[in-house]
């Protein structure tokens, strides 16, 4: 390579060059010629080695021996193998930019830059990729997959690149090109695959997963417009559809060999032998997009396989298409493609409700049947479906895989021969359920008349798993106390608002007539044949009405399936994601199965990865730390960082000190720039940086903090220069996160928190003592700058209503002060961090239903301060916008969307005054200071890392599998 001269540059910063032919090629083409050779030989020399003895080599390790391979008969010498240095990278990227074009050819802008610069990253992972997947297929370990309707994967160029340990060569190698390396990789468009914690924690665990080596898949769906790109204008949050793929997606994998049927509507029939088929009706085609996942320092690179949705091109109406009918032409392509059209599509009309449906369950049989292949293909000529459970592990983030329930069952009996018997065992076995949330709307339930339509099969099966479950509740509770079992069977049925199976009747008209019947013999598992079979009513008329009167349905209340209840009873373990958040699911949303079943249940607190939200986004202060911890093993093992607490080595230190604060200021400086070219709002680098940054909900209670700066406002309003400067530290308030398109309540506190924005910021008596900022379309990127720069940050949701959060951790990582109340993880970091080190404030979750009955009775008296700041935001002064449904929402007694169901009037005064404690922490920075290194330290407990390896142990019962 010593004879390489690259003579073109990367035209962004020159309108002119930027218009000009794509500048030489390489002088020394026979260079180029041989080390394009070394690069095939290479792949090919890998591939092989892969096959034969499984020594895979990691491409970024350049500690190599030298060796000797046979390619195509040939004899390579080591000497001549490809490593990629700087130059054959910059190689590499020019051949992408030639040979793979997404781009003409006149010249080499920053767009086309990163395009080939991610597609020459793409080179090397395939190649980890490849080896990982043949190792598997080899080995065939238990393998887990983890089905999420969301993956918030963010940009992936600079993790992929820090994780394979190339960040400088390809810095090195940008550089030879007359590129800089950040500017390249903010080219990229975040992967529109997700919205919030749910994607996020999704992501953070794929990363964990290849890092420690654990056989695993994602399985997500390919969103084409994602959820939207939100907007904010004058009228608050505005959509528009996303545009992530418009320029292709450099980084997936078409697979357009792995492709798999998926049905809706139809009807079931049945066969001479009982078996039953689901035929006819709607179908389409799920195809295979595979993103590669890189684990750190390691050659495991694990997959997330993406499905998109199609239909065969015969379903193209041609006659239709030329007679000038072209809207019912193409309408089968249509209907089948935008089912991955958008995430969460609005469900509120049945249209919706439909789509949102077809989406879960496409992930679930595409995944499903896929999987299933996978283990007949590893299974050789014996499949052993006894043994499914010991190689496959299907783990659901939250209830929109429910459907994996069902369809596995369908799949090991009407497609694979197995009994009713046998595959309800062998599914009860594979799959566990993970629950993410408290919140009643959240934990899904969905209209029985509309499923039946759409999965007829799958309806069948659910009635047969809603029977077991009637009988191991009477085997449990017995019959003698019909108000008990009455209302156990209210809570716990999958199907809600349902006559009980008639052989259930019978066997309590039974046990009603003869007391000693032997409850758990006669709740034996039921056959399928049983399940649809009327029978007779009793003789005895007076034993079947007492019954029926205790049993009876509410023919005004609509027929639904709950999705939450069948997680729960089809699989063989439930978690919930912090400490607090599993102790009410068991004590409360799920208590009746708890008693049932109490080995089913489990805590795994969330983690988040230390690659992307410590060592990448905040690479100054990742320096600082492998300094004073004396390596950088912390990245993996977050539990060096807890010899950070030594308070006299580490937090006093006035060196670590001057250091730390330094690194934030350079933080902080960045979100300066930021905030200027998002928003046009000039800030001050030296004001305390206040940041809210999360989905826009009621209960995260982005409404409690907006109505403080109010009234901190307020405050400022009536008081002289001299008294505010004295009173008030100087602060920037930032908010930031997307309301659903369809929650109105929502919108309008992201219009309120706006228009308050344009008021205080325009106000030159405040001038730089208060800022009120709405950073538009909230995504990973934009919370890998602020989050490195914030000083303190607000996780302040109603007590008991929070499952967990994972942005509280990511800020508790980066030296970042928390306030917020005793909900969710926020328990566990304020134990960590040290309760001198978190700002508390609230009501508890014991206290909860207490204040809301209080409430309810009018006996609750709101705080004068309370009462002042909703007459000023009604007095005009911040616009002539109409805040009345907003303010009325914190109100009265009762009514839907009255009453402040969310206790910020309860919370407001014990609110600010916790803010006045943290303005008078943060006027001493030697204290602030030292409270950022101890909450970095604390936040060792929080990685995804262990995450995972509490799931590996403990649901999956997988082991790391190393590539050697």
């Amino acid at each position: 390579m010593a004879g390489l001269r690259l003579s073109w540059t990367c035209a962004h910063s020159n309108p002119e060059s930027s218009r000009s032919k794509f500048l030489s090629r390489f002088t020394a083409e026979s260079s180029f010629r041989c080390t394009w050779t070394r690069l095939l030989l290479f792949r090919t020399s890998v591939s092989s080695s892969a096959r034969r003895k499984l020594c895979i080599r990691n491409v970024a390790n350049d500690q190599q021996k030298e060796m000797k391979e046979r390619v195509n008969g040939e004899v390579v010498d080591d000497c001549d193998t490809f490593f990629p240095d700087s130059e054959s990278i910059a190689a590499s990227i020019k051949y992408h930019s030639e040979f793979t074009p997404s781009f003409s050819p006149e010249g080499f802008g920053l767009s086309k830059a990163f395009y080939a610069t991610a597609e020459s990253v793409r080179d090397l992972l395939i190649i980890n990729w490849n080896a990982t997947y043949n190792y598997y297929e080899k080995m065939n370990v238990k393998q887990a997959y983890y089905l999420s309707m969301e993956f918030l994967q963010g940009r992936a160029l600079l993790n992929a690149i820090g994780n394979l340990e190339l960040s400088g060569a390809y810095a090195d190698a940008l550089r030879m090109l007359g590129c800089n390396l950040e500017e390249v990789a903010q080219q990229e468009s975040d992967a529109a695959l997700g919205n919030g914690g749910l994607g996020r924690l999704a992501s953070c665990f794929l990363d964990s997963l290849a890092t420690l080596n654990y056989p695993a898949w994602g399985y997500g769906l390919r969103y084409k417009y994602g959820l939207f790109k939100q907007l904010i204008t004058k009228d608050g949050q505005e959509e528009v559809a996303e545009n992530w793929l418009e320029m292709g997606n450099p980084w997936e994998i078409p697979r357009n060999d792995i492709s798999y049927p998926v049905k809706f509507y139809g009807e079931v029939i049945s066969g001479a032998d009982g078996s039953k088929q689901w035929v006819g009706g709607e179908n389409v085609t799920a195809v295979a997009y595979d993103v590669p996942i890189p684990g750190y320092k390691t050659k495991t690179t694990i997959n997330l396989r993406l499905w998109s949705t199609k239909v065969a091109p015969e379903q193209f109406d041609l006659n239709s298409f030329n007679v000038g009918d072209h809207a019912n032409a193409y309408a089968a392509i249509k209907k089948a493609e935008k089912i991955c059209y958008v995430l969460y599509p609005g469900d509120e009309s049945l249209e919706g409700k439909t789509l949102r449906l077809k989406q879960q369950y496409t992930l679930c049989s595409a995944s499903l049947q896929d999987i299933v292949a996978r283990f007949e293909r590893r299974s050789g000529e014996s499949v052993d479906w006894e043994n499914f459970p010991e190689k496959v592990a299907v783990q659901m983030n939250d209830t929109h895989p429910t459907l994996c329930i069902p369809e596995l069952i369908r799949i090991l009996m009407d497609v694979k021969g197995l009994s009713w018997k046998e595959a309800w065992d062998i599914t009860r076995r594979t799959v566990a359920y993970t629950n993410h949330t408290v919140l009643p709307e959240a934990l899904e339930k969905w209209s029985f008349p509309l499923m039946q339509e759409l999965f007829p099969r799958h309806v069948q099966i659910i009635e047969m798993i809603d029977k077991e479950l009637i009988h191991s509740i009477i085997a449990q509770y017995g019959t003698k106390d019909l108000e008990l079992l009455q209302q156990k069977l209210k809570q716990m049925r999958i199907l809600e608002n349902f006559e009980l199976p008639d052989s259930v009747m019978e066997l309590l008209v039974k046990s009603a007539e003869e007391p000693a019947v032997d409850l758990v013999e006669e709740a034996e598992s039921i056959d399928e044949e049983s399940l649809p079979d009327k029978e007779d009513e009793s003789e005895d008329k007076v034993t079947v009405n007492k019954v029926d009167a205790s049993f009876k349905v509410d023919p005004k209340h609509p027929r639904m399936i709950r999705m939450a209840n069948l997680s729960v009873v089809g699989g063989h373990a439930v978690n919930g994601v912090a400490e607090i958040h599993s102790e009410i699911v068991r004590t409360e949303v799920f208590n009746d199965f708890y008693e049932l079943w109490p080995e089913k249940f489990q805590n795994k607190t969330n983690g988040v990865t230390p690659r992307r939200w410590i060592r990448f986004c905040n690479p100054d202060l990742s320096k600082i730390i492998t300094k004073w911890t004396g390596t950088e093993h912390w990245v993996t093992d977050t539990e060096k960082l807890a010899i950070l607490r030594k308070v006299k080595l580490f937090a006093d230190n006035e060196d670590l000190q001057s250091m730390w604060k330094e690194a934030r200021r350079r933080n902080k400086l960045k979100v300066v720039s930021f905030l200027e070219e998002k928003t046009g709002y000039l800030v001050s680098p030296d004001a305390m940086f206040d940041v809210q940054i999360k989905r826009i909900h009621e209960y995260k209670r982005q409404l409690l903090n907006i109505l403080g700066v109010v009234y901190r406002y307020k405050q400022m309003k009536e008081m002289t220069l001299e008294e505010r400067e004295a009173k008030f530290v100087p602060r920037v308030c930032i908010f930031g996160g997307k309301a659903f398109s369809t929650y109105v309540q929502a919108k309008r506190i992201v219009k309120f928190i706006v228009d308050v924005g344009a008021t205080v910021n325009n106000d030159s008596d405040i001038g730089d003592l208060l800022k009120v900022v709405f950073v538009p379309d909230y995504n990973v990127s934009v919370a890998e700058v602020l989050i490195p720069g914030s000083d303190l940050s607000q996780h302040i949701s109603t007590a008991g209503m929070e499952a967990s959060g994972t942005s509280n951790m990511k800020f508790a990582m980066n030296g970042c002060i928390l306030i917020g109340t005793l909900d969710g993880a926020n328990v566990e970091i304020r134990e960590e961090v040290g309760e001198d080190n978190f700002f508390l404030f609230g009501a508890r979750a014991h206290e909860i239903a207490g204040l809301r009955k209080e409430r309810a009775e009018g006996k609750f008296v709101p705080d004068p301060r309370f009462e002042e700041v909703k007459d000023f935001v009604r007095s005009g002064v911040f616009g002539p916008h109409n805040y009345e449904e907003l303010m009325g929402s914190l109100e009265g007694n009762e009514g839907f969307g009255r009453a402040d169901y969310f206790l910020v009037g309860k919370d407001f005064p014990s609110y600010i005054e916790c803010q006045e404690r943290v303005d008078e922490a943060y006027r001493d920075q030697k204290r602030w200071t030292k409270m950022s290194i101890l909450n970095t330290a604390g936040s060792y407990k929080f990685s995804s890392d262990r995450t995972i390896h509490e799931y590996a142990r403990d649901i999956w019962k997988i082991s790391p599998l190393l590539l050697s």
